[in-house]
Parts: C-alpha cells; structure tokens; sequence
C-alpha cells in the first residue's frame, strides 16, 4: 500500500481545511453536524456484530468501537474546551492522548451503548450552548499546549464538525472494506 493510499484511508473526506471567512451560515451547517452525529452514529452502528464492531477502518488503525468510544471522549474535552474559553480569557486548555486512550478497556468495549448515550445527551447540550452564541463569543479563544497557538471557537467548531463527518466516514470505510485492505 502507498502512502497515497494510506492517507486516503486515513481521510477520507479529506483533511481539515481552515476557512479564513465564516459566515453566520457555515456556523448554523456546523451546529447541525454537531447536533446531528449521534443519530448518525445510532444509524451507521444499530445491529452491528461483535466482529463489525472489530473491523478497522485503515491497516493498523482503530477499529469500529475505538472509534465511537473515542468521539465521546474528544467531544467531552471539546465541550470543556468551549466552556473554557466562554468564561476564561484565552484559557490554556488541557490535551490528552487520544491514541493512548483508545487502549484502554473502555474504548474497547464491545457495547457502545454508554458511549451513544454520551454522545446523545453531549451533542444534545453542546447544540443548545452553541445555538446561544453570538459572533463576538465565537471570536473568544483559547490556547493549546501542543500547538502553541491560539484557536477561536469558530474555527473550533469548524473542526469539530468536520471531526463528526471524518470518524463516521471511518466507520462507513471499515464496514465497505471488511478488514481487507
């Protein structure tokens, strides 16, 4: 496999582009993503055998289950995030090891469903927060260690949204390759 493969398969809509204009109405599209991905993740998971759920979406990377574990934990974090940044001037805001977290046993659960009722009820109040924003509150920021640069909510929201359609496109690719890559 090339590597011009491998990166297919690791983005499969593509990598985050940033968009340097955001208008009102690409916020309201990304506030849907945001609000629309559990019943997206119910959908594409609903019925799904033990050995679906251990299907990897890429040669040597996470699986079915890692993947709807690890949303609820990033979006969790990005939720703090957001809260972070409402109600701290340019907070620095604490990162964690995804990859590491995606070995440990509850990201390898075989029942998602603690994690789709996170993501239900997260995605549920992080909509309501993000739906009573205005524009000067997605121009607040806070700074990430491991960047060491600054991010807007606006762009925050961007990448998550864009983090929602990535991982259910990984669990669409895994269902379509079957582990045969």
């Amino acid at each position: 496999m090339t590597t011009e493969d491998l990166d297919k398969l690791k983005y499969p809509i593509g990598k985050f582009k940033r968009t340097e204009n955001i208008s009102e109405a690409q916020i309201g599209e990304w506030i849907e993503i945001i609000e629309d991905l559990p019943k997206s993740l119910n959908k594409l998971t609903a019925g799904l055998s033990v050995d679906q759920l251990n299907l990897p979406y890429r040669p040597k990377g996470w699986n079915i289950k890692q993947v709807v574990h690890h949303l609820a934990d990033s979006h969790m974090n990005s939720l703090i995030r957001f809260k972070w940044a409402l109600t701290e001037d340019n907070p620095t805001i604490k990162a964690y090891h995804e990859d590491l977290w995606a070995k440990l046993i509850d990201a390898n659960d075989d029942h998602l469903d603690h994690s789709l009722s996170i993501l239900k009820g997260l995605h549920a109040k992080w909509g309501k927060l993000l739906r009573s924003l205005s524009k000067d509150d997605f121009k607040r920021e806070f700074i990430h260690p491991e960047h060491g640069r600054h991010f807007s909510l606006e762009v925050t929201l961007a990448i998550y949204a864009w983090h929602c359609k990535h991982h259910l496109a990984h669990i669409e690719q895994a269902l379509k390759y079957q582990g045969k890559f």
